[in-house]
């Protein structure tokens, strides 16, 4: 039989999206399962594997994936004669809004950012699956709160809220969503062909 990592490697290629432990567990038959302690220290191996060559395993929220580097996006990006994302300031700065207030409601974004949101916006958001409603604040009209995706960790590379670049005080909108943008610049293999770019 193969070396786990290798086995390992063949199935996160093949597999086009983050597994987490308990799925890679999984393709292997029941009596044959490898501890989760084992297939960490295989992925550690392949991390190491990867140092300095054109695929690199990284961690995010769903679990394990293995991807371009982003310092490898001006030449890879070339294979695609669509448009990478672009997306607006008003766009960046919702998101943003989101990810460091959440839960939040629409009129709680606007009353920071002072200017309405579209509801372009809010849709192109819902439907990247970077932000979803998760309930609704007890005030009249209830209106709907609104909270980041695990989608929304992958695409940005993170494991969690907690990576999230610090604010320091005074962080406004902007600085966030540049921020952001910066990240879009080298997306994740998933955005490359993605074309959006809503208006305020």
């Amino acid at each position: 039989m193969p070396a786990l990592k290798t086995i390992l490697e063949a199935v996160l290629l093949a597999a086009g999206e983050p597994l987490p432990l308990e799925r890679l567990q999984k393709v292997f038959p029941e009596a044959e399962q490898p501890e989760r302690e084992a297939l960490r220290a295989a992925l550690a191996e392949l991390t190491v594997d990867y140092a300095g060559r054109g695929l690199e395993l990284i961690e995010v929220a769903s679990g394990f994936r293995v991807q371009v580097p982003g310092t490898f996006s001006p030449w890879v990006s070339r294979l695609w004669e669509e448009r990478a994302a672009t997306y607006s300031r008003a766009l960046l700065e919702t998101l943003a809004l989101v990810a460091y207030r959440q839960p939040v409601t629409r009129g709680e974004i606007e009353e920071v950012r002072g200017v309405s949101v579209s509801s372009s916006i809010m849709k192109t958001l819902q439907e990247r699956d970077w932000i979803k409603i998760v309930g609704h604040r007890e005030v009249p009209g209830r209106p709907a709160l609104y909270a980041t995706t695990r989608a929304f960790l992958d695409y940005f590379n993170l494991k969690s809220l907690s990576e999230l670049p610090p604010l320091a005080a005074p962080r406004d909108p902007d600085a966030i969503g540049a921020e952001l943008d910066r990240r879009i610049a080298v997306p994740s293999s998933d955005s490359t062909t993605s074309t959006e770019s809503p208006d305020d």
